[in-house]
């Protein structure tokens, strides 16, 4: 500061002569960089420096401090006046522009704060995140997040608990017969006084900040922050950030719970409408065969054995009912172990087929593969009864004089098999709802029975052999079954 109000009299009294206004600006303009750097107290100093020197230099009688001319006067208090103005202006905007970076950067802090909270998903995952995530944003070496909803605490560093008083680690020696769980219970005491409080920010004698969290008007706790020197408008925004964080995890993990009950509804009401009228009708039949075969009357051998063929078809209907009920029980729970080996395609096709000719002998079934299939790594079994399923659905949903195409195609490294008929087709809206638990389409509920897990079974089979199934479907132009199981490794033996 010495050396530029002396370079400037320098300059103009020794070097380079100018009049007084040169002179009086100049001095001037240092003054005002003293004070946009340093700050106004050193500008008042510069200014008086500056005052003095200017009387001294510049303003006759040269070389002295007096001042004989009135209009020397007037101009010498303009000088003094208008540098202290310019540097109480300077410095204002100086502090103003450093608050300003400060709130920017506050800003940005509860910016990226928000983006982390966001993150978590749960209640239980955000609630133990918050404290090591406002600890981190704001360079707080402890926070501590108080819940008055059971008296919960949840810190960012597990050895230290933040108080309004004080602050208590549990390696401290307790001053206290009772320990350190007097100590703690104190310091709820303390919590629960603070969020009723406005914000408070720290103080000189390393009190924690805090802030107090509030759902609506209601009072829901308390964040303490150890160390972090935070304007009271970021520390509200905090307050509204953190408690509209566990509001909004709380809000969907209900509606979670909400969504989940009423989908077990819905599965517990499809189940007992599906499996009731599927158990009901073969029992029905089975019981008027074996009434009429005990009643009094006197029955020829071919109604006889008709009535035993009906029990027999029928309890084979019940059994697979059953058998149905078994293996959605167990895929749900992942309780199927898959003997996954190579297998070809062709012949698990063909066996399937078999089993479907067997059972509906009047359908059509028209098989096209190429003879340089690969191999796909299935498990032989369950592979089956999704062909199955596929058929059988195809063949029930389906006019009799129509055929029922399969067909396999290679993708990259998976196989893609097909099961095509020319049936009623399946509406677009249903088309994402046939492969869940227990539905069954609109259109095709009274005319076919069924229990609406076939297709839930498909999906979870092929989606444990790692592939995928899907529909494509038009009205009343039929449907395309497409479902992919992984092409098996070739073996080196045999190359």
């Amino acid at each position: 500061m010495a050396g530029g109000l002396a370079g400037i009299v320098a300059l103009y009294h020794y070097l380079n002569r100018a009049n007084n206004t040169t002179v009086a600006l100049s001095l001037l303009l240092m003054v005002l960089v003293f004070a946009g750097s340093w700050g106004l107290r050193y500008a008042i100093v510069a200014s008086l420096a500056a005052t003095v020197l200017f009387n001294f230099y510049f303003l006759p009688p040269i070389g002295t401090l007096t001042i004989n001319d009135t209009q020397n006067w007037v101009a010498l208090f303009a000088f003094l006046g208008t540098a202290l103005y310019a540097s109480h202006l300077a410095s204002r905007i100086r502090e103003e522009s450093h608050e300003a970076d400060t709130r920017r950067l506050e800003s940005e802090m509860l910016y990226r704060l928000g983006r982390q909270l966001l993150q978590p998903e749960n209640v239980a995952q955000l609630l133990n995140f918050i404290p090591s995530s406002v600890a981190n944003a704001f360079n707080s070496p402890a926070v501590t997040l108080y819940l008055c909803d059971g008296d919960r605490i949840y810190l960012s560093d597990p050895k230290r608990i933040s108080s309004p008083t004080v602050a208590w680690n549990p390696g401290d020696t307790p001053s206290s017969p009772e320990g350190n769980e007097r100590t703690r219970a104190e310091i709820i005491r303390d919590l629960r006084e603070a969020m009723l409080h406005p914000v408070t920010t720290s103080t000189a004698d390393g009190f924690p900040a805090v802030i107090p969290l509030r759902v609506g008007v209601r009072p829901s706790g308390a964040v303490l922050l150890e160390a972090a020197s935070l304007s009271r408008e970021t520390m509200e925004g905090l307050s509204g950030l953190v408690s509209m964080s566990i509001e909004r995890a709380e809000a969907l993990e209900d509606s979670a719970r909400s969504k989940a009950a009423k989908e077990t509804e819905r599965l517990r009401t499809a189940l007992l409408d599906s499996v009731t009228h599927e158990l009901r009708t073969p029992l029905t039949s089975i019981k008027a065969s074996v009434s009429s075969l005990l009643s009094q009357q006197a029955l020829d051998a071919p109604t006889q054995k008709e009535l035993l063929t009906i029990i027999d078809e029928e309890s084979d209907r019940l059994n697979r009912l059953i058998e149905q009920a078994v293996e959605m029980s167990q895929l749900d729970a992942n309780k199927v172990q898959l003997e996954l080996k190579p297998q070809s395609i062709a012949g698990l096709i063909y066996v399937a087929v078999e089993q479907c000719r067997a059972e509906y002998p009047s359908r059509d079934f028209r098989v096209s593969l190429s003879s340089f299939l690969p191999n796909v790594l299935a498990d032989k079994s369950w592979i089956e009864k999704v062909l199955a399923n596929l058929l059988g659905n195809a063949a029930k949903y389906s006019p009799l004089d129509q055929p029922i195409f399969i067909a396999a195609d290679p993708q990259k490294n998976m196989l893609a098999i097909s099961v095509a008929d020319r049936g009623a087709g399946i509406d677009p809206m249903e088309q994402g709802l046939i492969f869940d638990k227990f539905y069954r389409g609109q259109g095709q509920r009274s005319r076919v029975s069924g229990t609406g897990m076939g297709l839930a079974i498909c999906r979870a089979i092929v989606a444990a052999h790692g592939g995928t199934i899907g529909v494509t479907s038009q009205l009343d132009h039929g449907s395309v079954f497409t479902f992919t199981l992984p092409i098996a490794a070739p073996d080196p033996a045999r190359s």
